[in-house]
């Protein structure tokens, strides 16, 4: 090889070894604001949380609330991506989406494939039957219990009712619909859907929630693994939400006392953070 072939070759191998370093370094965070786009994936069968608003047929939701300020706040716009249950994880782990916003229980097994930003919701299971068919917990064994697949719902019901005949759905309004025509004596759910859920119906007065409570669960937003600038991001974005009145203004949206679905805040964002590592 002569002299000048080997600097030409040397200098190109320099080239494609900085083009490689760069975008090695580069992160989701710095993707999102090149792209001028962040992608969320959010329920839009799931009220409050996020659904689809019958009268602008639009996504809409506490979660899709959260998720647009987030979005504003990195200067750039939001694209939402609808999801179930079960999609969250293979929406995030294949690059579909950049976070999911989709009342998102934190758990160990999760936080393997995933990591949380610290809890921006504390939520408890329960049930929602026709009034009289569930009145101890004692019953749960005996009758038949919708709930969601791929949920902490389903995870909860099998692991402390093990003798529990789970009937399993793609998303709650399908569990709601199999409670009302008598496929199921009783759907679980935490305890926000059910009540959003309880309130829409036009024949409200023959069901109720009892004062059953599995389990109590923290929600938060979840980002691809290792991303911790963008995981950094949220969570310093959300803490100061709850310090400037932001989070809370959009609670008040969803669950104040003027709302369709009222419930007691039982969390401030920043009381309690998750290790996801």
């Amino acid at each position: 090889m002569t002299r000048s072939k080997f600097i030409v070759s040397s200098l190109a191998l320099a080239a494609g070894f900085f083009a490689f370093g760069s975008s090695a370094w580069a992160d989701k965070l710095d993707d999102v604001k090149k792209a001028g786009v962040l992608r969320v994936a959010a329920f839009d069968g799931n009220p409050p949380f996020g659904y689809i608003d019958p009268a602008s047929k639009k996504q809409v939701g506490h979660d899709i609330d959260l998720a647009t300020e987030f979005a504003k706040s990195l200067g750039v716009k939001i694209e939402l991506v609808p999801t179930n249950p079960a999609n969250r994880i293979p929406l995030l782990t294949s690059g579909k989406v950049d976070v999911v916003f989709a009342s998102f229980t934190i758990t160990d097994e999760r936080a393997k494939a995933v990591d949380f930003t610290t809890p921006y919701f504390l939520v408890g299971q329960q049930f929602l039957a026709k009034k009289g068919v569930l009145k101890d917990a004692a019953q749960i064994k005996d009758i038949r219990i919708g709930t969601e697949k791929g949920t902490t719902m389903e995870a909860n019901l099998r692991k402390n009712y093990p003798d529990a005949k789970v009937v399993l759905y793609d998303d709650s309004p399908f569990a709601l619909a199999a409670l009302r025509n008598g496929n199921v004596q009783a759907i679980t759910n935490d305890g926000v859907k059910l009540t959003a859920q309880w309130n829409a119906i036009p024949d409200k007065e023959k069901y109720e929630i009892p004062g059953i409570t599995v389990s109590r669960e923290y929600l938060g937003a979840a980002v691809p693994k290792g991303e911790t600038r963008l995981l950094e991001a949220l969570n310093t974005w959300l803490v100061d939400s709850e310090k400037n009145g932001r989070a809370l203004a959009i609670y008040d949206t969803w669950f104040g006392p003027n709302s369709k679905a009222p419930l007691p805040r039982l969390l401030k964002i920043g009381d309690q953070r998750v290790a996801a590592n």
